[in-house]
């Protein structure tokens, strides 16, 4: 199974490269307007892009870790540990035009799904990328449970299999701005 080539984003005013077998969550369920969010089909695993207000009072590696920590408390983590936080290339980018900075952190946090009493495990992987010309931080966050709360059925059953880091890494970079309008007027 080939990845979605151009995918696009928020009306199309973004594009990207979706991993393999990528459901479209907006499909299924209402998504907020800032999100686009979307889920593996054999797995728990789940993507979300999403456009967020500058947090223009944090900078840096202080950033990725603000946004992180934010996530855990809209999900009411119990348990919120940052694992890495590293800066990504601009070079790599396709929004290294209006990328100012752009960071890859890597942690876990425990949380409960909706109506449920257990909070698992889950990995996240996030990128930062920093757009202050528009005002905007675009968070781009990779949910991964952890292998104990998979189901049973094995990799090797999968089809498609499972996201990689390196599917993560590639909606990410490839992640474009076709229509610079979607900030409003500048």
């Amino acid at each position: 199974m080939e990845p979605t080539r151009d995918y696009p984003l928020f009306g199309g005013a973004f594009s990207t490269i979706l991993p393999p077998g990528a459901i479209d969550v907006s499909d299924l369920r209402p998504v907020p307007d800032n999100q686009e969010v979307f889920c593996h089909p054999m797995t728990d695993q789940s993507l979300i892009v999403e456009l967020l207000e500058l947090q223009a009072h944090v900078r840096g590696e202080a950033a990725a870790r603000y946004h992180f920590e934010d996530v855990g408390g809209v999900q009411g983590a119990r348990v919120v540990q940052v694992e890495s936080v590293q800066p990504l290339s601009l070079e790599n980018l396709a929004l290294r035009g209006c990328c100012q900075e752009a960071w890859i952190l890597s942690g876990k946090q425990q949380v409960a799904k909706e109506n449920q009493q257990v909070a698992k495990d889950v990995t996240l992987h996030q990128a930062l990328l920093r757009l202050p010309q528009y005002q905007t931080d675009l968070l781009v966050t990779f949910n991964q449970p952890c292998p104990d709360n998979r189901s049973s059925v094995g990799p090797e059953n999968l089809s498609p299999p499972p996201w990689s880091l390196g599917d993560f890494e590639q909606l990410v970079t490839s992640l474009a701005l076709l229509d610079p309008n979607i900030f409003g007027p500048q």
